[in-house]
């Protein structure tokens, strides 16, 4: 998939993973976030490994991520959202989303998915709703799946 970047003023906005500054993205969701608190650096990893990432820099340092599961013709989750606190009231968590739902592997799909607490402000500003059948909306959930793992020093950073 072809790189792509944004740019204003000082911010860059890439999909380029070779970016992605691992132990910063690491560090806030794993002691920042209640959906990944915890995770081993290695499972996050992955699932980076495994999606279509948005790295959110301020010149060179990482301030913001997301990223996308998909299959590119029919459904994206859209996952891992975050802009540093410091970096907050600037307008980048919109300028984020936008490129996100303008990415063009992503259009034209039937359905996007996205599970939050906070800031349903800002998806709602992209067509997100609130689930219009939940008695249809089924999980197995494990929120305790990183409780206890092994951890490595790069988790402790």
């Amino acid at each position: 998939m072809k790189i792509r970047e944004a740019h204003r003023d000082k911010y860059i906005i890439s999909t380029d993973k070779d970016k992605l500054d691992i132990l910063s993205i690491h560090k806030f969701l794993a002691n920042e976030t209640d959906w990944a608190n915890e995770i081993p650096i290695e499972t996050m990893k992955t699932s980076i490994e495994n999606s279509l990432n948005f790295g959110l820099y301020h010149e060179d340092k990482q301030i913001g991520f997301a990223r996308i599961i998909s299959d590119y013709s029919t459904i994206a989750y859209l996952g891992d959202v975050y802009i540093l606190d410091e970096y907050r009231g600037k307008g980048l968590s919109k300028w984020l989303m936008n490129e996100i739902m303008e990415h063009p592997n992503l259009q034209g799909l039937r359905r996007w998915i996205l599970l939050t607490n906070t800031a349903e402000w800002l998806y709602k500003k992209f067509g997100f709703t609130e689930i219009p059948n939940p008695e249809f909306y089924m999980e197995k959930h494990n929120p305790n799946v990183y409780k206890g793992k092994d951890k490595t020093k790069t988790d402790m950073v």
